[in-house]
């Protein structure tokens, strides 16, 4: 059971930081408007956005933006990332 446990741990906080890392990517390409990767960064990025694009859009879905004056805040990728600690936290509780 132990073993399950810390596989669980390991792979939810493998997955925050691919989420982690899809939302620099995303920072860098807002902010820079010339932004143009090379195809070795394009070939990199692009498995980190297929893994992260599911649960992403289905909060997307479900949470409307944050309206803050004109701008709309996206907060649907803070929720994943308070759920995937909250989900690790209770993997840690339960199996490990």
């Amino acid at each position: 059971m132990n073993d399950i446990g810390i596989a669980l741990y390991v792979l939810i906080q493998l997955y925050t930081l691919l989420v982690i890392i899809r939302v620099v990517v995303e920072m860098i390409a807002s902010f820079s408007r010339s932004f143009s990767p090379p195809r070795w960064f394009s070939m990199i990025a692009e498995p980190i956005f297929k893994v992260t694009d599911p649960p992403i859009h289905l909060l997307r879905r479900a949470i409307p933006p944050l309206q803050l004056g004109g701008v709309a805040l996206d907060v649907s990728v803070l929720v994943l990332f308070v759920l995937l600690n909250l989900l690790a936290a209770l993997v840690g509780v339960i199996f490990i």
